[in-house]
C-alpha cells in the first residue's frame, strides 16, 4: 500500500514538472555577441587586417609569420575539422587554431578570449586543450624527434664548437608553470617559490631547441627527483639513451676516452653521464675553471627557458585549467619553439675551438664494480669523470685565451 502511494506521488510531480517545462518559452538559443561572430569576430575582422599589412603585426599576433600559420593549419587542419548541425555552424579549424595561438601568445583568461573571438567561454575551454594537443601531435615527430647517435654525435660538436665543452650533449634543466592548486590536491603542486606548479624538465642543445622534455611533475619534487622518476631520466640511468660510444678529446688522449655527458645545475645527482658543478665556495681555480665551464654550457637551457617564456607569454600568469589541459599547452609551445628556432639564423662561434671528438673507442674508465662512497654520494666513476674534465679544463690543450682572467 505504502509502495503505491509513492508511485502515485512520484507520477504526479513528474505531471507538474512537465507542464512547468512545457509552460516556459527558452529566452535564448545563442548569446547575441556570438550571433555576430561571423561579422564583428576578432577573427573574421582583425586577423583579415593583419594578413594585409607586411606581415610583422600578423607575426607580432601569433608568434607565427603568415606562411607558418598556413604551413602548420595544412599540418593539423583535419584533426581540428567539426561537421555542421541543423542548429548553428560549426567553428572552422583556422579559427580555433586562431583562438588556441592567441591563448599561448597572451595568457589571457578564456572568458575575455571568448568576447574578442565572440564564442562560449566554454567553447574556448574545449578548443584550445584539443587544438595544443593536435599541435603536439602533428609536430612532434618532425620537430622534437627523439635523438639517435648520429643527432648526439652532432650536438656534442656544437657545444665543442660554441661551448668549449667537448663530449657535452646537451643541457637539462627544470621551470615551474605556475598552476591554481587542483581541489584536493593538498601540497603536491606546492613548489619551493611558495606557488602551485608543474613542472617542464628539458634537454636543450646549443641552438636553444628542445630536443627531449617531460611535462607534469608535481611542483613540490626537486629537479633531482623529477629526472629520476621521467622516462628519460630512467633510460639514462639504464643506458639505453644511444649515447655514442665514449671518445677520447683531441689534445688530451692521455686522459683516455671519456663518456658523453650531460650538463646540469646543483640540483641533479653526479652521474657517469650527468655533470654538475663543485659545490662549496673555496675552491681551488682548477675547480673553479670547471664550474665556469659548465655554467658556461649549462645557460644555453636558461636562454632557452627565457626566450620560450617571452614569445609565449602564458608562461607570465597563473593558469587555471586542469593539470593535463596546462601539460598539453606546455607541450605545444615547445615544439612551436622548434619550429620557429628553426627558421632562426644559426648560431655563430664565440671562440675558435672547432675540434670535433676522435673516433668512439672503449671506455678505460668503466669499473667492475661500481662502488659508493656513501649513502647519497656519487659513484666513485662519476667522480673520477668530472676529475677528468676538470684536468683537461686546467691544462694547456683544454684551457682558452679569455679563461686567463679567472683568478
Amino acid at each position: 500500500m505504502m509502495a503505491n502511494r509513492r508511485l502515485v506521488n512520484a507520477l504526479v510531480l513528474a505531471l507538474l514538472y512537465w507542464r512547468r517545462r512545457q509552460g516556459r518559452t527558452r529566452r535564448m538559443w545563442v548569446n547575441k555577441y556570438v550571433k555576430l561572430r561571423e561579422s564583428l569576430g576578432e577573427f573574421h575582422r582583425l586577423v583579415g587586417e593583419l594578413r594585409l599589412n607586411d606581415g610583422e603585426d600578423f607575426r607580432e599576433y601569433f608568434r607565427l609569420s603568415r606562411c607558418q600559420f598556413d604551413d602548420l593549419l595544412h599540418r593539423i587542419g583535419p584533426r581540428l575539422t567539426k561537421t555542421n548541425t541543423r542548429f548553428r555552424k560549426c567553428i572552422g579549424p583556422a579559427e580555433r587554431l586562431a583562438i588556441c595561438l592567441r591563448y599561448l601568445a597572451t595568457g589571457d583568461s578564456y572568458h575575455s578570449l571568448s568576447y574578442r573571438f565572440r564564442v562560449g567561454w566554454t567553447t574556448v575551454g574545449m578548443i584550445v586543450p584539443e587544438v595544443c594537443k593536435a599541435i603536439w601531435e602533428g609536430l612532434v615527430a618532425e620537430f622534437m624527434p627523439v635523438p639517435k647517435e648520429e643527432d648526439w654525435w652532432e650536438m656534442a660538436r656544437q657545444f665543442h664548437t660554441h661551448c668549449d665543452f667537448p663530449n657535452c650533449v646537451g643541457a637539462i634543466d627544470g621551470k615551474h608553470v605556475r598552476i591554481v592548486a587542483p581541489p584536493r590536491s593538498g601540497s603536491l603542486y606546492y613548489n619551493y617559490k611558495g606557488t602551485f606548479s608543474i613542472v617542464l624538465l628539458a634537454l636543450v642543445d646549443v641552438n636553444l631547441c628542445f630536443r627531449i622534455i617531460d611535462v607534469g611533475a608535481y611542483g613540490r619534487g626537486s629537479d633531482g627527483g623529477t629526472l629520476r622518476d621521467s622516462a628519460f631520466g630512467q633510460a639514462l640511468q639504464a643506458g639505453t639513451l644511444e649515447l655514442p660510444p665514449d671518445a677520447a678529446i683531441p689534445g688530451a688522449e692521455e686522459l683516455g676516452p671519456l663518456p658523453f655527458t650531460i650538463v646540469g645545475d646543483e640540483a641533479f645527482p653526479l652521474r657517469r653521464n650527468l655533470m654538475r658543478p663543485y659545490p662549496g665556495r673555496n675552491l681551488p681555480r682548477r675547480r673553479r675553471l670547471f664550474n665556469y665551464r659548465l655554467s658556461r654550457a649549462r645557460m644555453v637551457v636558461e636562454n632557452a627557458f627565457g626566450v620560450l617564456a617571452a614569445r609565449f607569454r602564458m608562461y607570465h600568469r597563473v593558469m587555471g585549467q586542469h593539470p593535463q589541459n596546462v601539460e598539453v599547452c606546455v607541450k605545444a609551445t615547445c615544439v612551436l619553439h622548434n619550429l620557429l628556432r628553426r627558421d632562426a639564423p644559426p648560431r655563430t662561434s664565440r671562440s675558435p675551438s672547432t675540434d670535433a671528438p676522435v673516433a668512439p673507442a672503449t671506455s678505460s674508465l668503466t669499473l667492475a664494480s661500481v662502488t659508493r662512497q656513501g649513502a647519497n654520494n656519487a659513484t666513485v666513476e662519476a667522480v673520477r669523470v668530472r676529475e677528468a674534465y676538470t684536468a683537461y679544463f686546467s691544462s694547456e690543450a683544454g684551457s682558452v685565451g679569455w679563461e686567463a682572467a679567472v683568478p
